[in-house]
């Protein structure tokens, strides 16, 4: 197992290595470590996937649950038609703000729409006030990764896509002995992704995991 993560990361490296540096990116993380936040934004491969799966699906209404920087939010935006909005759910203020801040850096601040408490709540405030989207990416607490989905189902149009990040906990979900309340959570998702029949699900397991779905 440890040389196949040694190998898989060498991968990592090596395709990250082709790609120039991201100075909006760059700058996103220094805000993070600015204010002593955390840095776990999605992985900068699967952040230029984000954006090359708006783009080829041609998105104008997009979901975030977990804004943190706005790292995964500016990802989202570059690839939205023009006229697109992005609604972004985030528990804590202090992190929406700095995501606001650098969503209004890289340009796209007219774009996102920062919604602050709960997650589940402001979906069901979203289902309430009739909204559908095209595109949705969840980033937030693992354990309401199941909780989320069904969410996303009902709030997505037809053909909607769904993407998560950190399906692999690190290794924790592809370990028999940990049975914690998000490991479990997450094994319940990524089945729901691959055996719902209302979807057509992918998994992909480089650098923490990602999973993709389409609703039928």
């Amino acid at each position: 197992m440890d040389e196949q993560m040694q190998s898989k990361s060498k991968v990592e490296a090596y395709v990250d290595g082709l790609f120039p540096e991201d100075a909006e990116m760059s700058r996103v993380r220094e805000a993070l470590a600015a204010n002593d936040m955390p840095d776990i934004s999605v992985e900068p491969g699967y952040g230029r996937l984000l954006t090359l799966l708006v783009r080829a699906s041609r998105v104008r209404d997009a979901l975030e649950i977990g804004a943190l920087g706005g790292y995964s939010g500016i990802c989202l935006a570059r690839g939205m038609q023009e006229g697109g909005a992005l609604v972004s759910l985030e528990l804590k203020p202090e992190f929406a703000a700095v995501a606001k801040r650098n969503m209004e850096a890289a340009g796209y601040g007219d774009v996102v729409e920062y919604r602050i408490g709960d997650a589940k709540q402001s979906l069901a405030e979203l289902e309430k006030e009739g909204r559908k989207f095209d595109f949705f990416f969840i980033d937030a607490d693992k354990g309401g990764y199941p909780e989320y989905l069904e969410w996303a189902i009902k709030l997505a149009r037809s053909g909607a896509v769904i993407a998560a990040d950190n399906t692999l906990l690190r290794g924790k979900t592809v370990d028999d002995t940990r049975s914690g309340p998000s490991v479990l959570a997450i094994r319940a998702f990524n089945e729901a992704i691959a055996r719902d029949e209302r979807l057509i699900g992918a998994m992909l397991p480089a650098y923490d995991g990602l999973a993709l779905a389409v609703v039928k």
